[in-house]
């Protein structure tokens, strides 16, 4: 008898399973591992699809991705969704919205037609195939001001600073022009003649004087850049320029303590979100899909490989008996620390692998104001404001601008900040909220409120996680990267980029791929 590579892998899969088949495949070149994407190859449409039952598991950015790039491949796909709409943790949030939380707590939105907010994902960098996936759909994007130079900060522990709002423009006039100041100082006494030429010291210091505004002598002594009292005017009204505060002041406040944000790669200050909300990329990918194929309210209860393939346990949200649905493939891109909950037949270090990533906390507050005080008051047109209380920021409205009203975000916070508003009823957390936004903006944050509406991603069902905390060099990552007999993975936590998604979206296409050179070579 001839060996060739297909007979092999094949005997290799009879002996050892399909893992052992896929990952002999991929180890002698023949499939991608599903974890190692880092250019999307999409597979062509091919005959060995055909027929071929896949089920994906999860509605959301990565579910809907992979049961689309599937579908093109010509495979028979379904999805199961345990909520009533698709896209997850993308949700975005308008009238009509109701949702009763794990407190047992229902809200039901009222904001005015055509406001909302996104209580998940709410902005794409430039770089993230989740505009290639908009331009795909025909979903129609807008700029969203990540950044702007008229919101505040404002830290209770600024020293002589502490609840003072700042505006940024400000904060990074002073704290740019200081630092300047003394690094130019630095090289001009000497303190750099180990690493530093002549020349280099002269280049330096022509950088410093602009980057810090510098007077011809080197220091700090203030700058239009940190705005103005009073706009300069017509004829010979040249304004009012604001007053610098004191070197020691800024650094001991910390005022440049969030300045590396916009810094970040996938933060930059150009940013861009769908009109209308980010689940219209998921309502596009749904309708690509096609409404047959999704069954919503439908919540799984079990997995099991066997030796023709794989059974999927449903059972109605709403009531009624359990049902078995079976599959040649299944795609699991539920939340990891709900898989664990499910009856299994995985192997006990898949299931520990599962649980190694941790959930997180995260969550928002959306305010429906009748003025846009913001705008009118403040001149603030997007971005947000910055603190150290538990709101952590205030994000301003990207559309609607000169409407007479407007949603808030009255605060986006994670972690032990919003663990601090996790029990509150959602009347709690709107005061709360208030408080400290009040104590940023001043008096009118309280007025002129139509409605609101909260959310915290830890006691959302189907969710209880905003993502997952771990190490993608860890080998609980890899292991999970890698299919478990005839069941997938997929998600943003299975990806270098967690809770953004893109980072879901690459995950699905990766095992999108992985599973379709699996198939393909005849494993």
């Amino acid at each position: 008898m001839t060996v060739t590579r297909r007979t092999f892998i094949r005997a290799l899969g009879l002996a050892g399973g399909a893992g052992a088949a896929y990952e002999a495949m991929a180890t002698i070149g023949l499939a991608p591992r599903a974890g190692d994407d880092p250019a999307w190859a999409p597979p062509a449409r091919d005959a060995r699809a055909a027929g071929r039952r896949v089920l994906v598991l999860g509605a959301g950015p990565a579910g809907l991705a992979a049961a689309h790039e599937l579908g093109k491949v010509g495979y028979d796909v379904s999805v199961v969704e345990a909520r009533t709409r698709p896209g997850g943790r993308v949700w975005s949030v308008r009238a009509g919205t109701e949702e009763t939380d794990l407190n047992g707590e229902t809200q039901r939105c009222t904001f005015a037609p055509g406001h909302f907010f996104n209580l998940g994902a709410t902005r794409i960098p430039q770089s993230h195939v989740t505009l290639d996936y908009c331009r795909e759909l025909g979903v129609e994007i807008q700029p969203f001001g990540n950044q702007n130079a008229n919101t505040v900060v404002n830290y209770t522990d600024a020293g002589a600073l502490a609840g003072t709002s700042v505006t940024y423009r400000a904060a990074k006039a002073d704290t740019f022009g200081y630092v300047s100041e003394l690094l130019h100082k630095a090289t001009a006494r000497g303190a750099l003649d180990d690493v530093l030429t002549a020349a280099d010291k002269e280049a330096l210091s022509e950088f410093l004087v602009s980057l810090g505004d510098l007077s011809s002598d080197g220091r700090y002594l203030g700058s239009p850049r940190r705005g103005y009292a009073r706009e300069p005017g017509g004829g010979t009204d040249a304004g009012t320029p604001t007053v610098p505060y004191p070197m020691s002041s800024v650094i001991r406040s910390g005022l440049g303590r969030n300045f590396a944000f916009d810094y970040e790669y996938d933060q930059a200050t150009m940013m861009f979100t769908p009109v209308g909300g980010m689940d219209r990329i998921h309502h596009a990918l749904a309708e690509r899909i096609g409404a047959d194929r999704i069954r919503y309210g439908t919540a799984v209860t079990g997995l099991h490989n066997t030796p023709d393939g794989v059974t999927v346990d449903v059972v109605p949200v709403a009531g009624g008996p359990v049902e078995r649905l079976t599959a040649d493939e299944v795609v699991c891109t539920l939340p990891p620390h709900l898989v664990t909950r499910l009856d299994t037949n995985l192997p006990a270090a898949v299931l520990a692998a599962q649980r190694a990533a941790k959930p997180s906390s995260s969550g928002k507050l959306g305010i429906e104001y009748t003025r846009r005080w913001w705008e009118t008051d403040e001149r603030i047109y997007g971005g947000a404001s910055n603190t150290d209380r538990d709101i952590a920021q205030i994000m301003f409205p990207y559309d609607h601008f000169h409407a007479d009203r407007g949603v808030v975000v009255g605060y986006y916070s994670s972690g032990a900040r919003q663990r601090a508003f996790e029990s509150l009823t959602h009347r709690q957390r709107l005061a709360k909220a208030l408080d400290e936004g009040a104590a940023i903006h001043g008096e009118k944050y309280r007025s002129d409120i139509a409605s609101s509406f909260s959310g915290s991603w830890a006691v959302t069902r189907w969710s209880e996680s905003a993502w997952a905390s771990w190490e993608a060099t860890s080998p609980e990552y890899r292991l999970l990267t890698q299919p478990a007999g005839r069941l997938w993975f997929a998600g943003d936590h299975l990806s270098h980029a967690i809770a953004w998604q893109h980072g879901a979206f690459t995950s699905a296409r990766s095992t999108v791929s992985a599973l379709h050179a699996r198939v393909a070579g005849g494993a």
